[in-house]
């Protein structure tokens, strides 16, 4: 794969990656390049196909895999996500740095590929105040919103392990976060070939 080095973006739902991630889209028109994951979820409310993620099924998807074309995939609460070179191929194409949004699972998929990104992990303050947030969301069942917080736990002690993330952002106010984040970028962007 040619281009510049992507960034892959990873961290519990609730961390705050979506809003940093809109906001640094807005800000970088023409920087940042954000590969559209598949999932065989349905959309939510506002969310378009093509743009938040590629809605598809669950055969469709699993055809995708089993050819090799997908970077990372994994499943969550009964539905498949994953990240196809297709997606990130379309972004690196257009000379942008590509941005891929995964989970801690797709994180350790990645560094198996030659993809060779950024690593950067979004966490929240603590689990409780990504609790708060997630419910604040109310687009949980309780259940769901149980299972979410589980993976968070994982995913908040991965991100501690040494080498599995090139920097930690700890998201305790968005601002702050949203300039590490850009710093940070602004350093990749500098060393692209």
């Amino acid at each position: 794969m040619s281009g510049p080095r992507p960034v892959v973006l990873s961290g519990p739902s609730g961390a705050g990656k979506s809003t940093l991630l809109k906001k640094l889209m807005k800000d970088h028109e023409g920087v940042f390049g954000f590969s559209v994951s598949h999932t065989t979820r349905n959309p939510r409310p506002g969310e378009e196909d093509g743009k938040d993620y590629h809605f598809t099924t669950r055969e469709v998807m699993q055809e995708g895999i089993d050819n090799g074309e997908f970077i990372e995939n994994a499943e969550f609460s009964g539905n498949m996500y994953g990240t196809s070179k297709a997606a990130v191929e379309d972004v690196r194409a257009k000379n942008l740095i590509c941005i891929l949004d995964v989970d801690i699972q797709g994180v350790r998929r990645i560094k198996e590929t030659d993809l060779n990104p950024i690593y950067i992990s979004i966490q929240p303050p603590s689990i409780e105040i990504l609790e708060q947030r997630l419910r604040d969301r109310q687009t949980e069942t309780e259940d769901s919103l149980q299972k979410r917080l589980e993976a968070a736990r994982i995913d908040m002690e991965l991100s501690k392990e040494p080498g599995v993330f090139d920097v930690v952002i700890i998201n305790d106010d968005l601002e702050r976060a949203y300039e590490e984040l850009k710093d940070i970028l602004n350093e990749v962007n500098q060393k692209k070939p």
